[in-house]
């Protein structure tokens, strides 16, 4: 898993999803806009976070573990049991 590069600004922020509200296009295969990457923030429980490009990574994420979203890679999340997170999209900042 990458590393959030410095120099970025936050763009968005989700709201909070819980393992029963979890959007769709999340639990599936999806990739950010070109140049926008994510961070995926545990507040409680875990999840898995797995990375689809080349060799299949995965990464059980909780509240000591975030997620970092490349831009354009494809990548999907996994309920795991109970769980509350949310995503921050960052772009470069101007």
């Amino acid at each position: 898993m990458e590393t959030l590069p410095e120099a970025l600004t936050l763009h968005k922020r989700t709201p909070d999803f819980k393992q029963d509200s979890v959007p769709a296009g999340i639990l599936g295969h999806h990739t950010t806009a070109e140049g926008v990457w994510g961070k995926i923030k545990i507040t409680e429980g875990s999840l898995t976070y797995r990375i689809l490009e080349s060799e299949i990574e995965e990464i059980v994420l909780d509240v000591n573990q975030d997620g970092v979203v490349a831009p354009q890679v494809p990548h999907q999340v996994e309920v795991i049991g109970p769980v509350t997170f949310y995503v921050e999209f960052y772009r470069q900042s101007a």
